[in-house]
């Protein structure tokens, strides 16, 4: 038998009828009834033959109490009851036998080694998976349609719209984003806080869909792009002076400073305008045109204490985010700038 011969015989449904003939003729030759007429008819054969016979049988012997008959078995004295399956077991083996049967013939079930069979029924569960997805698409595109065609203000002043970008915006978020700045968008160390609204590079919707679009630090053209310098390491600056700037910078948050650092605020100030004040201004308010954070706030991307502001002054800073323009189509950007906007609300 040949590949395509076994082929055309699984499609027949040849080999479903083989297995479902097989199973009927074994539930026809061990059900209790017929199994005892085999027996019967088996001994009829064997008194007819002229071949020498065994020693008969003991009588069956039965439990004086309960007049059930007994295995034989005996165990100082006490003997085993010979129990049938209760009917109720057997017919329940039946019933699933009958069933799997069925199933077997109308549902996809067996291998072949190639493909499969397919069952009379035809279903496919890929293609039903397949057809939800389409189902859910199309329930989609009458929203995102809408978002596409209007502009972020008009989408804000729509409570129904703004209610599909929360729900429609959690799930990419949390498919997307959520691994670097966390399920409510807190962030941690080296990643922003977004529902601080501390922004870097604006809060606004269209520089929120900028920055996702294009990244920070990428390949991608019209990349965000943002280095701090490594004014320790490179020797711009000595160790006195990173500690001196160290300090004034901690300063401008009002942070709680010890008496060293608050003999270095003097010098520090100075050394802040001669090197930190071209991308974080005067006050050191940041320059979100720069990608600059804002130091007089509490919001710290890698960490407001001494130690974390003289490694950011001493070793420089540059973060990366991915560009997301070849994995979201524009209008899931639009939804996440909208959504990552909410972030935060009703914080103080």
């Amino acid at each position: 038998m040949n590949h395509e011969t076994l082929v055309a015989f699984s499609k027949s449904w040849g080999l479903f009828y083989m297995i479902g003939l097989a199973v009927l003729v074994l539930v026809y030759v061990f059900w209790p009834a017929n199994r005892k007429r085999f027996d019967q008819a088996k001994n009829s054969i064997l008194d007819t033959d002229d071949r020498p016979k065994p020693a008969p049988m003991e009588p069956e012997k039965h439990d004086h109490i309960t007049g059930r008959k007994t295995t034989g078995h005996e165990w100082n004295g006490i003997e085993e009851l010979d129990t049938p399956v209760p009917r109720i077991v057997l017919w329940f083996l039946a019933l699933t036998t009958l069933f799997a049967i069925i199933y077997w013939i109308l549902m996809p079930a067996w291998p072949t080694g190639w493909s499969y069979t397919k069952g009379l029924l035809g279903i496919d569960q890929r293609e039903v998976v397949m057809r939800q997805v389409d189902k859910a698409a199309a329930d989609r595109a009458v929203w995102t349609d809408r978002i596409a065609a209007a502009d972020f203000k008009e989408i804000a002043a729509a409570p129904k719209l703004m209610q599909y970008v929360r729900d429609r915006g959690q799930a990419l978020f949390g498919d997307n984003c959520a691994v670097c700045h966390g399920v409510r968008g807190t962030g941690g160390p080296g990643f922003p806080d977004l529902a601080a609204r501390a922004w870097i590079w604006g809060g606004s919707p269209d520089a929120i869909a900028e920055t996702i679009r294009v990244g920070i630090n990428t390949t991608v053209d019209g990349t965000r792009t943002s280095q701090m310098l490594a004014f320790g390491r490179e020797g711009m600056l000595d160790r006195e002076q990173v500690l001196s700037v160290t300090a004034h910078v901690r300063s401008l948050s009002g942070q709680t400073l010890t008496a060293e650092e608050t003999a270095r605020l003097g010098a520090g100030k100075e050394i802040f305008a001669d090197n930190c004040s071209a991308c974080h201004g005067e006050a050191g308010r940041g320059q979100q045109e720069l990608g600059a954070p804002n130091l007089t706030d509490s919001v710290w991307l890698y960490g407001g204490d001494a130690q974390s502001v003289y490694t950011s002054v001493y070793s420089g800073r540059q973060g990366h985010m991915p560009h997301w323009s070849d994995r979201l189509p524009p209008t899931d950007i639009k939804i996440l700038a909208l959504y990552v906007g909410t972030l935060g609300e009703g914080q103080p």
